[in-house]
């Protein structure tokens, strides 16, 4: 199956020896970081460097002053990469090594714009803002994405892109020092702390015959066992039935699934009108329809009609990946099962070959690889093993 290990540009830039030590892992392709979100990051290998420190999000090339004049929603400049285009130096000295470069772009995911636009950002029932999550339904964070989507996409020499976070974040962040793990919140009560009440979102809900100061009520009310402690987690749509009500769960989930499909149709049309012909647009994804986050829940046979495929998080035991790729069964497109092989982040390369194989049983017809930049020397040299083996 056709391979792709995930990098930054910092992985490479300042390294002569990167590519081709991604390059002899054996995959084919890199996805290569054009816009991304902040973060702090370990760059094992590299000769100058040992700590990445991302402030903010940013996008890592210098974008169009043309397509942004005017704009007040607009993308950061990095300022953490010692080169004027790290994704360009970076994407040179990988396609040099013989790997196919494609462009790796986080969408809605952005604390700096939450802090400097605070009303961009999703507003949970109880008012609190969630700075790290643009919420989408508002039509200038949009129309603000679809445009990063296409430049940020079609980078020079990019056979494709996988658009990440297009559609909608919510509650769950990995931020700095977090501190909300002593209530245990299962993912139907995750999903009612994403919920939006921003002025767009209470506009939406409207349109589907719910008040919006009724509805933040019913959702505090579904959550005040979390807080009390007297309830267990509940997971999945009947677990966000059983708390909220089957009416008004089916009700937000229509509202944001609209709202969610807009942007992903919106966003694919943008990176096709902008690249050349058979240029690939992929998307990361999960096929319950509820998720918020990084791999957006989508509805499986829409996302295949508007984009090539899907990345699906492939990382876990057998039932987790027969639950993300089962739904695309049968299905035309490509399915990428994504593995995390970092053992420190709760990757298992050392079970890559098997963990393939069984992703590849259910349907999978490409490999994702998280990440090569970030991996120990062992964990890559499972990968390596694995890959071999594989190939035969």
């Amino acid at each position: 199956m056709k391979t792709s290990a995930f990098l930054y540009p910092w992985d490479v830039v300042g390294d002569p020896d990167a590519a081709a030590r991604v390059a002899d892992l054996g995959v084919q392709q890199v996805t290569l970081a054009a816009a991304y979100h902040s973060t702090r990051a370990l760059t094992p290998r590299h000769p100058g460097s040992r700590i990445v420190t991302a402030e903010h999000a940013a996008v890592l090339y210098p974008p169009d002053a043309a397509r942004w004049a005017g704009r007040e929603l607009r993308p950061y400049e990095q300022s953490w990469v010692a080169s004027d285009d790290p994704y360009t130096e970076a994407a040179q000295a990988l396609t040099d090594a013989g790997l196919e470069v494609h462009t790796w772009v986080v969408l809605a995911h952005n604390s700096r714009m939450g802090a400097e636009h605070p009303g961009t950002s999703v507003v949970n029932a109880y008012g609190d803002r969630y700075p790290w999550a643009p919420c989408i339904a508002q039509p200038a964070v949009g129309e603000y994405l679809v445009a990063l989507a296409a430049e940020a996409a079609v980078r020079d020499g990019a056979r494709g892109t996988e658009l990440e976070s297009c559609g909608w974040y919510g509650f769950a962040h990995l931020h700095a020092h977090d501190k909300i793990a002593g209530v245990g919140l299962g993912d139907a009560a995750q999903y009612l702390m994403s919920l939006c009440f921003c002025p767009a979102c209470r506009t939406g809900y409207a349109e589907h015959g719910l008040d919006g100061d009724e509805l933040a009520a019913a959702v505090r009310r579904a959550l005040e066992p979390a807080w009390s402690g007297s309830g267990s987690p509940e997971a999945g749509r009947a677990g966000i039935e059983k708390l909220l009500g089957a009416d008004l769960a089916a009700a937000t989930l229509q509202w944001r699934g609209r709202v969610a499909r807009t942007l992903q149709e919106a966003a694919v049309a943008a990176v096709r009108a902008a690249a050349e012909p058979g240029f690939q647009v992929l998307l990361h994804a999960d096929p319950a329809p509820y998720r918020c986050g990084a791999n957006v829940g989508v509805d499986p046979e829409h996302i295949l009609s508007v984009a090539d495929g899907v990345v699906l998080p492939c990382t876990g035991g057998d039932a987790a990946r027969e639950a993300v790729l089962g739904p695309f069964a049968g299905r035309e497109g490509v399915l990428a099962a994504n593995f995390t092989v970092v053992t420190g982040m709760g990757g298992s390369p050392a079970a890559l070959e098997r963990d393939a194989a069984h992703a590849a049983s259910l349907g999978a017809n490409q490999l994702r690889l998280y990440h090569a930049g970030l991996a120990s020397g062992p964990d890559l040299g499972s990968v390596a093993g694995a890959l071999s083996r594989l190939g035969r």
